[in-house]
């Protein structure tokens, strides 16, 4: 079984900052593409910004400039630098990775549980 864990969420005021981490752990071979997700009340789900394992990096336009994606490989965690914090950025936010968890199979995506993040006017 694979786990992904999330931390770092939190209450902040607005053009204040947080960091978001979240670790897969469990039966893995290789982590493949990770990325993080978003869901604001009474809206679907939205990607935030993703990032494979090579490092090349996506954002959504709504945040660029102000979020920055990262991994560290070796402990099979992505990061969530959110800078400049808006109230739209309110949100439970979720981990997402592409998990290989052998060799020659085929990666299977999960999902982390989620931490909210509020952002105060």
């Amino acid at each position: 079984q694979v786990q992904l864990v999330e931390s770092g969420g939190g209450l902040v005021q607005a053009g204040g900052s947080l960091r978001l981490s979240c670790a897969a752990s469990g039966s893995i071979f290789s982590v493949n593409a990770m990325g993080w997700y978003r869901q604001a009340p009474g809206k679907q789900r939205e990607v935030v910004a993703t990032i494979t394992s090579g490092g090349a990096t996506n954002y959504a336009d709504s945040v660029k400039g102000r979020f920055t994606i990262s991994r560290d490989n070796a402990k099979n965690t992505v990061f969530l630098q959110m800078n400049s914090l808006k109230p739209e950025d309110t949100a439970v936010y979720y981990c997402n990775a592409d998990v290989a968890r052998r060799q020659w199979l085929k990666s299977v995506n999960y999902w982390g549980q989620g931490t909210q993040v509020t952002v105060s006017s």
